[in-house]
């Protein structure tokens, strides 16, 4: 079995200073979310072979992610507890929100949130849903913890009735949750009850699954484990990837044959999606796309414009409304100064949220990177169009992955800033473009996401 992380969502510091969270009834969200965590957490612990670790209460969102990515193995799961909120205090129930287009996260939520109005069942059912249906069209805990990852709104802390249940209930949510996260997080299935007169175990058997491999299918078939596509360790040979020394892929030994979770290969460049209609895993390596070149700054893109505009749109439909021509403009500018326009689009997303543009920075300042200007403060800066927007963006990329000069009149506000070249790989803008440590992670995830739904890996 993983081990299983878990957060008390709020209650820690953001921006400095302790957030509470909601608060309702002379409570906080900060307050009851710790209280049922420590509950959760001695459950757990009373199991025997279930191992759980406690985000620290002081970190921030951002913090909290690192402090699990640090700590995480690929057998590990982690959930995040948070309390709803409504003006209307008639809003009730439970929900579970997960990584959207993720069948098996969402199985897994389901799971979890079953298990808890088991043993709540005066709380309403909610239902599981993926992160895109949330207001910011995505959830970091969802998207950025690197193990499995969950998050649960385990009632309305603003409706008297579900504070009620909370409050007076606590230990009989505790439970629920607990028993989830173990059903969660156990590994492969526990051998099947010895028949009565037998003295050893019965081997277990898993339904086969077919394989297809570009396009073709493959010779050998695989098998489901706990809802798992597991195939056998020669399919990851011929795609050149050497598993053999990785201590964190999960392997199984089925009759004789050892098998490794598909999912896994995904860290390797290799596509993997499901097609349930004849029980088949699809797997693709990179058709146009060098492995080692995916994550240098200094390049030529791969997609096309519509690809750019249907991965832009698909998440976030309203993205093309008001910046239009913006995947030509990444196109055209990034081929000036000899730059990824892939990635430099990848960038654009991640710091505008799809162009939702949730931060400090406004629409109408044409900065789609974070841009500082000069002056000090934290003034992030302005450009009179789009296309300055975009061209500036594309200089200080330049800034950091080469030495040579710019093509066009330099627009950046803080282009001579930079060390010149000290960053040509995406791993290197993290710390320095940003704080976050996994920034450069963060984009290279959105550039495999898009080169998947473009049909490019």
């Amino acid at each position: 079995m993983g081990r299983i992380f878990i957060s008390a969502g709020h209650g820690g510091y953001e921006n400095g200073a302790l957030d509470p969270g909601v608060i309702a009834g002379g409570t906080t969200e900060a307050q009851e979310m710790i209280l049922l965590r420590d509950l959760i957490v001695a459950e757990l612990r009373s199991r025997p072979g279930v191992e759980v670790l406690t985000v620290p209460d002081n970190l921030s969102m951002s913090q909290s992610i690192s402090w699990i990515n640090s700590r995480a193995r690929s057998s590990d799961v982690a959930l995040e507890i948070q309390a709803n909120a409504f003006a209307n205090p008639t809003g009730r129930g439970a929900s579970v929100y997960y990584i959207a287009n993720n069948d098996q996260r969402k199985q897994n939520a389901e799971q979890l949130l079953l298990s808890l109005l088991r043993r709540v069942p005066q709380l309403p059912n909610r239902g599981v849903k993926p992160d895109t249906a949330t207001t910011l069209g995505n959830l970091p805990f969802n998207r950025w913890v690197i193990t499995p990852s969950l998050l649960m709104e385990v009632c309305f802390l603003t409706n008297p009735e579900d504070r009620s249940l909370l409050q007076n209930r606590r230990r009989d949510f505790a439970v629920g949750i607990a028993e989830g996260l173990v059903a969660w997080a156990a590994g492969t299935p526990l051998p099947e009850p010895l028949p009565p007169g037998t003295s050893t175990p019965v081997p277990p058997t898993y339904p086969p699954i077919s394989i297809n491999i570009n396009g073709q299918i493959y010779g050998e078939q695989g098998v489901i484990i706990n809802g798992n596509a597991y195939i056998p360790i020669d399919v990851a040979d011929s795609f050149k990837v050497n598993l053999s020394t990785n201590a964190t892929i999960r392997r199984v030994t089925y009759r004789n044959i050892v098998y490794v979770r598909a999912i896994e290969l995904r860290e390797h460049d290799i596509s993997v999606s499901w097609d349930g209609g004849t029980r088949t895993v699809l797997l693709r390596s990179i058709l146009q796309i060098c492995p080692g070149y995916l994550d240098r700054i200094m390049g030529h893109g791969n997609t096309s414009e519509v690809q750019l505009i249907v991965f832009l749109k698909g998440n976030n439909p309203q993205a093309i409304v008001q910046f239009p021509d913006l995947p030509k403009l990444y196109r055209e500018e990034a081929a000036i100064e000899g730059i990824n326009y892939d990635i430099a689009f990848c960038q654009m997303c991640l710091e505008t949220n799809f162009l939702r543009f949730n931060g400090e920075i406004q629409p109408t300042q044409n900065n789609f990177a974070g841009l500082g200007s000069l002056g000090g403060g934290n003034t992030a800066a302005s450009f009179p169009s789009a296309r300055i927007g975009v061209r500036a963006h594309i200089q200080h990329l330049k800034a950091y992955a080469s030495i040579e000069p710019l093509v066009m009149e330099q627009v950046d506000p803080r282009f001579r800033f930079v060390a010149r070249g000290i960053a040509p790989l995406l791993a290197q803008l993290s710390g320095r473009w940003a704080a976050d440590l996994q920034y450069g992670q963060k984009i290279l995830a959105l550039l495999r996401r898009l080169y998947e739904s473009s049909g490019l890996l």
